[in-house]
């Protein structure tokens, strides 16, 4: 159960019928999830969103008209506070970052289906979700969205995009150190590979990771990795 004392109420868009339906019968058959309402495409995601208000909003992403990512910049123009989570296929992974950035609070990759369920409910508990090998991904992804550049130019570039998260993130309240921690973590770095990177000891990551946390109030290395390419990545602009 999620603590609630009502059901968590979602809609579901998506192009395909039988992706619709099915996933409608799996969270059905959760006892604290309801599927309020279904849609088709980007268009109708907005419509349904303002009649049914929804506690989550799932959403595919390639889809005829207007698609997801337009329908989610909309929705979230109107309501910051809404919760959309992308559903998406393998074949989407250009689309892991401006979803980030636009502030959607999760992206999942359609055929991990049983991870579907729990990941709705840790997004209304204010968590954000990536699925399976996406969070080790992201940073890839993200070189990528900036373009290719090469010598004096290309690290030019890094040394500015570095400086700048890291004044965002002293904004934050964070350290130095503790930015170098965040950033690894969003490159898929386990605590052991942080220790050999930073010359430092395991046991000191943990305790760096669990200040870390506590600063910024998130919960788990998802939400900062998250938090590295959605928030801190905006003081790029």
């Amino acid at each position: 159960m999620n603590g609630r004392d009502t059901a968590i109420r979602v809609a579901i868009v998506d192009d395909d019928e039988f992706v619709r339906s099915s996933l409608a019968t799996i969270l059905s058959a959760q006892s604290d999830i309801e599927v309020c309402a279904t849609g088709s495409d980007g268009a109708e995601a907005a419509a349904l969103f303002s009649e049914f208000a929804p506690d989550v909003l799932l959403m595919d992403i390639q889809m005829p008209g207007t698609n997801g990512l337009a329908a989610a910049r909309g929705i979230l123009a109107g309501h910051p506070d809404a919760k959309v989570v992308f559903l998406t296929t393998f074949s989407d992974d250009e689309y892991i970052v401006e979803a980030l950035r636009m502030g959607a609070r999760g992206y999942l990759i359609k055929q991990e289906v049983a991870n579907i369920a729990p990941a709705v409910r840790s997004v209304v508990a204010g968590q954000s979700v990536l699925g399976g090998e996406v969070i080790g991904r992201v940073d890839t992804l993200m070189r990528a969205e900036a373009g290719e550049k090469s010598g004096s130019d290309a690290e030019d570039a890094d040394g500015d995009v570095a400086k700048t998260r890291r004044e965002a993130a002293k904004a934050h309240g964070l350290s130095d150190r503790e930015y170098e921690i965040i950033e690894l973590i969003a490159q898929g770095f386990d605590n052991k590979m942080i220790a050999a990177e930073l010359f430092i000891g395991e046991g000191t990551v943990r305790n760096h990771v669990s200040a870390i946390l506590q600063k910024l109030d998130l919960k788990n290395r998802t939400q900062l990795a998250v938090y590295y390419y959605r928030d801190l990545s905006k003081a790029d602009a």
